[in-house]
Formats: structure tokens, C-alpha cells, sequence
């Protein structure tokens, strides 16, 4: 299994997961221009997509999911109530292009196993995924306003975590957003903070050099090496040794992470 998260933050969100059967974008949060680019930098054709799955209706993840199921004729995977907003959003898609994946469900395209979940954010009903192909795992969990034991027991025992990292708290305190905005990121219907991140990660995390991609940094309100930092603290407060039990990865959203193999 192959992956690489395309872009990733308050910007803009995607990611690309391949087997050598089937190749997938899970949300195309960019305009299909940087979509096209940063696949081909990461070496591949985006005319060899198969399919586009869709978390939740955000902007940040579906700016460019028509315009890309249009132009390489993909079939798109959402749920109903997900579906019933994309529709108000992403222009036409054709009838046969419309497919439904609904929480909790499994399916397989090709090779590639797929497992869905529910997570909690103020969208219609937002999903995490994850990846299964040879004996190995991917878990995909962003946009999350807190980390149930559900969710904990559903993404564990993953060889990588693309996982949110959103903000840190006292640079959202004293941002310029409105109070109300405030309120909602640090609600359990908005996004996960650097500490949040890092506690909820020490949940789960076996310490086998599990690879986790700190994902959805907010442009405003955290940066790289901070996110970092504060979730290598609390992991090696939990006993993790980051560099050795974990390998935390850095995610951008102007550019792709390079193509990993699992």
C-alpha cells in the first residue's frame, strides 16, 4: 500500500492511497490544478485514479472533488447525509458516479479493504477511514472535536496515522477570530489540539515504529515544530521514545509528503 497526503491543513485537505489494483483520493480539498500538480509530483498520473472518498462537506475537503470526478470520470463515495450537502456544493455528477459508504461499513475495491467510522465534528455526518491491503493498516482521523474510546479502538494497531494536530491552545486564545469561533474549534464538534492530539495518540500508540502524520494544522493558530514538540512531549511522558517506538511526520498544505510504501 502506497500513500501520501497531497495537502494538508486549514487550506486545504487530500490524500492519495494506492495498491498496485486500485488508487484512491480521500477528499479533494485544493482546486483540481493543485490536485493534478501534486500528483505528478509524487510521480503519479492522475488519469489512473479510480475513485474519490469523501469524509465530510467542509470546503477544506471537497473544493475540488467535482471538478476532479468531471475530468477523470471517478465515482465518489460519501455517505447519504454527506450527500445530500455535496450536492448543494459540487455542481453535476452523474447518477452513476454517485455511491454511497455509510458509517461503519466496510468495503473492498480491488485489493484495497476499506473501513469507515463515525467521528465527531459539526458537519453532517463526518467519517475517518481506514486502509487495509497485505497485512497492513493505514488510519485516517482529522477533524475531530475529541477521540472516543470507539474511535481509539478502531484506528489502533495501524503501521501509520494520519492523525489532526490542529491547533495550539493559547495561540487560539489570542488569535483575532471571534469568540464564537473559538468556542466551535474548541468544542467537541471541532478540532483536535496539539495536546489533545498527543494525549489521545498515547491511548493507542504500541510503540512498533508506527509512522504518524500530523495532519490539519491550522494556518493561523499552530506551526510545524510546535505541533511537534508538544505531541513528542506527551508521548514520551506516556513512555514512547519518539524516533524509536513512534516516527512523527510532518504534513504540508502547499506541497505533497513524498510517496510512502506500507
Amino acid at each position: 500500500m502506497r500513500f501520501s497526503v497531497l495537502a494538508s491543513g486549514s487550506t486545504g485537505n487530500a490524500i492519495y492511497v494506492a495498491t498496485d489494483r486500485v488508487s484512491v483520493l480521500i477528499d479533494v480539498g485544493i482546486t483540481g490544478k493543485q490536485t493534478e500538480a501534486a500528483l505528478r509530483e509524487i510521480g503519479v498520473n492522475p488519469g489512473e485514479l479510480d475513485a474519490i472518498l469523501v469524509t465530510h462537506e467542509h470546503v477544506d475537503h471537497i473544493k475540488g472533488i467535482g471538478v476532479m470526478a468531471r475530468r477523470y470520470n471517478l465515482p465518489i463515495y460519501a455517505n447519504q447525509k454527506t450527500w445530500a450537502e455535496l450536492d448543494k456544493q459540487i455542481g453535476t455528477i452523474r447518477e452513476d458516479q454517485r455511491c454511497y459508504f455509510e458509517v461503519g461499513e466496510k468495503k473492498e475495491l480491488e485489493d484495497l479493504g476499506i473501513e469507515s467510522f463515525g467521528i465527531s465534528h459539526d458537519a453532517a455526518e463526518p467519517m475517518g477511514f481506514c486502509f487495509y491491503h497485505g497485512g497492513k493498516k493505514l488510519s485516517i482521523a482529522t477533524d475531530l472535536g475529541y477521540v472516543s474510546d470507539r474511535i481509539k479502538q478502531t484506528i489502533r494497531d495501524a503501521d501509520a496515522y494520519i492523525f489532526e494536530a490542529n491547533h495550539d491552545v493559547e495561540m487560539l486564545r489570542m488569535s483575532q477570530y471571534p469568540w464564537s469561533i473559538k468556542q466551535r474549534i474548541l468544542s467537541d464538534v471541532g478540532h483536535l489540539s496539539n495536546e489533545a492530539a498527543g494525549e489521545a495518540l498515547g491511548d493507542f500508540l504500541s510503540g512498533r515504529a508506527e509512522r504518524v502524520y500530523l495532519a490539519h494544522l491550522s494556518k493561523e493558530n499552530n506551526m510545524i515544530d510546535l505541533a511537534r514538540l508538544t505531541v513528542k512531549s506527551v508521548l514520551e511522558e506516556r513512555g514512547l521514545k519518539v524516533g524509536d517506538d513512534v516516527h512523527l511526520r510532518e504534513t504540508y498544505p502547499d506541497r505533497p509528503t513524498r510517496l510512502e510504501v506500507l
